[in-house]
């Protein structure tokens, strides 16, 4: 959790300030969504407005502010947070709850009849700007898009980043940013689309084997690209590219504008063309540019789908990836190990000890995320994050939750492992165990292709849930290649719709994190990667299972080993022989060690 009592004591100024300039201009309610024009998950600091206004500083969360009320909506993993970091700020903590109103649903309701509610079009996805204007419509209100309300009083704001912009090179990159458009336009073509408009960072950085710095964790760059079977454009600023690159760009056919130049672009498509856009992947404001006499075909982006499904070839980098990643992991639990009880370290040590030896290891280019190390109390907050001014010192009994990642040349990791620290209780190894027969049994599974991904939640739920036991996020989340550590279509999580986007693919690498938090008390999460493989196909069609892609001890110290059948049992033994066996060539010494320790038979 990150606190700011600075910050926090210039909401209220903030918020009066802000109420002012909703007054001059008419506006009943302003909504402040954690978005940008990417609708990217981490956000610049130029588009922090929902962080800057409020001084709740989780990556999620929807602020809505009217003339006598404000009010941020976050989910469960924030609730501890914010109700800290909104503390006295004026701003009340909304809980999103199944069967509660949402910011949407709660601007529809609270709205009156010829109320006006703004959002800056530019950072609102159009099919969510089409629900609320219509709810409004509903009512006699109306929404209002075409205005930035914070810009006329967040006074230093920061300026946009600047990260320079470099390629990815084979052998990491399998696939030539010319074979990508060349595919892209296969799929226009079928759709009937002259166009397509892209916003989403990821895609971009996918589709044309670039990569950049301008979004914490995240190798990707603030850019736009159009595209039609004649040419593509790519929208960025211009200092970010040097020549070599601009040169290599242009003989791929890949045209270069200023960052700015987007709007004009969009305008210029001429009229009886059509243009492929995802209204979940672009915003409302950038889509007012548009003709109105440029037909649309809506649909998920087509880059979207093709990443979610890496390559054979892929698959042998991530491999690689993940015994570098797990060597590190070794390394560095080996030390932990040994300083527990003899020097003093806290959740910030952890941190810099584990980004250390990611850091030593070849391919490595940075974290994937923010390291979680969260002891005790602090584990029941899914989304935790140690700060300068409040983390923990690791000491006494209990157990530490280790949620981190890298980002490497060829592939990005995730891995959440519990440490036992002096002597967990009987209840805690019961959680850690039951966490665990979930992870078993979603990794044993085998499935039918296409299956809607959220209709596998339950497999790893059921043993959690046959002990009266429950958590609030989802399983499982899609993973980038050297890409966003959170990547769709498909998600694990029985609160998301099933829809077909959603259909399980071969190639598709996702995350299993079914947990247990305890509020006050403790938290536990275990986390592996997996990647969607065939598995043949029968009378009844074709069918997949999982690789286990992470390569880690889970330690056996936090467990109840009885709790687990011979099944269970046999998957465990047998996840660990392949740590084993994979990851000791790369160690030596203590690290080697602790690995052969760590991954004994139970």
């Amino acid at each position: 959790m990150s606190t700011q009592p600075s910050t926090n004591g210039m909401v209220p100024q903030r918020l009066a300030q802000t109420r002012e300039r909703m007054s001059r201009e008419g506006i009943h309610a302003l909504l402040v969504p954690s978005a940008d024009p990417h609708l990217s998950e981490y956000l610049p600091g130029y588009w922090q407005g929902r962080q800057w206004l409020s001084g709740f500083h989780g990556s999620v969360g929807t602020l809505i502010v009217t003339r006598d009320f404000a009010g941020v909506w976050a989910d469960s993993r924030y609730w501890e947070q914010a109700t800290k970091e909104l503390k006295g700020s004026g701003i009340e903590l909304v809980k999103l709850q199944p069967g509660q109103p949402g910011p949407l649903e709660w601007l529809a309701e609270q709205t009156p009849e010829g109320g006006v509610v703004a959002v800056d079009g530019a950072v609102m996805a159009v099919a969510s700007a089409r629900t609320l204007g219509s709810k409004l419509e509903e009512r006699g209100a109306r929404l209002r898009t075409d205005i930035d309300v914070l810009d006329d009083v967040w006074k230093d704001r920061p300026s946009l980043p600047d990260q320079p912009i470099y390629p990815h090179l084979p052998p990491q990159a399998t696939v030539s940013r010319g074979e990508k458009l060349a595919k892209l336009r296969e799929t226009l073509k079928a759709r009937g689309a002259d166009w397509h408009f892209i916003a989403t960072l990821d895609d971009i950085a996918w589709l044309f084997n670039l990569r950049g710095g301008d979004v914490s964790f995240n190798p990707v760059f603030v850019s736009f690209a159009l595209i039609s079977q004649q040419q593509a454009t790519l929208f960025v600023a211009l200092s970010k590219v040097n020549a070599q690159l601009r040169a290599t760009l242009e003989q791929d056919g890949v045209t270069l504008r200023d960052y700015s130049e987007v709007a004009a672009a969009l305008a210029a498509i001429p009229n009886g063309a059509s243009l492929q856009i995802d209204p979940a992947r672009v915003t409302a404001g950038l889509l007012d540019n548009v003709g109105s006499g440029v037909k649309r075909v809506e649909g998920l982006n087509p880059t979207t789908l093709a990443k979610s499904q890496k390559s054979l070839a892929d698959a042998e980098h991530i491999r690689q990836a993940m015994e570098q990643d797990g060597a590190a992991l070794c390394e560095f639990f080996a030390w932990l190990e040994t300083a527990l009880g003899r020097e003093r370290v806290t959740e910030l040590t952890i941190d810099e000890h584990l980004t250390a030896a990611r850091t030593r290891r070849p391919g490595y280019v940075s974290l994937s995320f923010n390291t979680i190390a969260a002891f005790n109390a602090n584990g029941a907050m899914p989304h935790y994050h140690a700060t300068e001014e409040e983390h923990a010192v690791i000491e006494g009994d209990g157990l530490l939750l280790i949620d981190s990642g890298g980002q490497y040349l060829g592939g990005t990791t995730d891995i959440t492992r519990m440490v036992p620290v002096g002597t967990p209780t009987a209840e805690q190894k019961r959680d850690c165990t039951r966490v665990l027969k979930g992870v078993i049994a979603l990794s044993r599974a085998q499935f039918p292709k296409g299956i809607l991904s959220p209709l596998l939640d339950a497999i790893a739920r059921a043993p959690i849930w046959a002990e009266s036991v429950d958590y609030g996020h989802g399983t499982g989340h899609g993973v980038g290649y050297f890409l966003n550590v959170h990547e769709g279509p498909q998600v694990i999580a029985y609160q998301a719709a099933a829809a077909p986007q959603t259909a399980m693919q071969p190639g598709m690498i996702t995350s299993i994190e079914p947990g247990t938090y305890r509020p006050g008390r403790w938290g536990v999460r275990i986390e592996n990667l997996v990647l969607n493989r065939e598995a043949g196909s029968s009378e009844f069609g074709e069918f997949l299972k999982f690789e286990t892609l992470t390569l880690c001890p889970i330690d056996t110290r936090c467990l109840e080993p009885s709790l687990l059948t011979q099944d269970e049992r046999e998957w465990f033994n047998g996840y660990h022989a392949e740590v084993r066996a994979r990851l000791s060539p790369l160690l030596e010494g203590a690290a080697l060690e602790w690995l052969h320790t760590r991954t004994a038979a139970i």
